[in-house]
Order: C-alpha cells, then structure tokens, then sequence
C-alpha cells in the first residue's frame, strides 16, 4: 500500500512504532559514540517540521498572543495530546508540560535521551515557519532550550523548555 504525505496525514497511525524506533535509535547512537543526541534528535524534529507545514498549517502568524494556543493545537493535531503551556517573560521561556506525552510513555532504565527531545526541535521549527512563511511581520521566534523532565526517566510527566526572542522588525 503506498500512502501520499496528505493521506498519511489524515491516516490514523499507532506512536507505538515511532516511540519504539526512537529509543532504539538513541540506543544504538549512544552504543556507537554520537555525541550530543539532544542536537541531533532537534535536528530530526525540524526536519518533521519542515516537511509537515507543507501539508498543514493551523494559523498564518504566531504571536506572543496565540502562541499557547498555537502549541496546544500542533500537539493535539500532530500527537493528539493535551498539553499546559506556560509563558515566563521575565525569562522569556515558553514551558510546555505534557502529562501523557506520546514519545515518552513508557520509563526506561537504559536510556539516556528522552523521545521528546525531537519535539522541541518539531515545535519551534514549526512555529518559525509558520512565521517566515507569514505575510505579516513576524513578531517571535522560538528555538529549542531543554527537556527538563520527561516520562522516560521516571518523571510523571515530560516538561519541555523553549526560549523565545522578539523578531527585530
């Protein structure tokens, strides 16, 4: 059966198989001496990114105002988990929470990298595309800071950190 992008988009699909191949992927790179997952699992999550904003795009800009908003509707969409996003603009760090998070269901002793990693590259890539791609003036920016817990070490839930910057526009 070969599926378009589109239909695999709108198509139901297990996160059994992805988390599985995550782990198994952080296990064999951390056998084999690569260096810094965290950057490389980023680097896949900007990678999904890119390629499902050409298949969907929830908004035409992203602001400080919706960017809640906006995080909340591309877990839902694309994980279809309900997160808590909180913004410090003192810091300028968004914190999203996510108490059933799909990559980091289960807890695992052996493991070194959290599956949730590729989504803090998956969601600041998605929202500066939405961005760059905006005919507006973008007004934020978001990249990847830290997973500061996640299920897969044993925490109750996955705490994903982003910092934001003003656009210099």
């Amino acid at each position: 059966m070969n599926l378009t992008r589109s239909e695999l988009k709108a198509a139901d699909a297990t996160m059994n198989q992805l988390r599985n191949a995550i782990y198994h992927l952080g296990r064999f790179m951390g056998k084999n001496g690569v260096e810094d997952l965290a950057t490389r699992f980023h680097q896949m999550g900007r990678n999904i990114a890119k390629t499902y904003y050409a298949y969907w795009n929830p908004i035409e800009m992203v602001s400080l105002n919706n960017i809640r908003d906006v995080i909340a509707t591309i877990y839902k969409e694309i994980l279809n988990s309900s997160v808590g996003v909180e913004i410090n603009n003192t810091e300028k760090v968004i914190v999203v929470r996510d108490s059933g998070c799909a990559l980091c269901k289960y807890h695992y002793e052996d493991i070194e990298i959290a599956g949730c990693e590729i989504l803090l590259g998956l969601i600041s890539e998605y929202i500066n595309q939405i961005n760059l791609h905006s005919k507006k003036n973008p007004e934020i920016f978001i990249e990847p800071l830290n997973v500061q817990e996640s299920r897969a070490y044993g925490n109750k839930s996955c705490i994903q950190i982003f910092k934001y910057k003003r656009s210099e526009t």
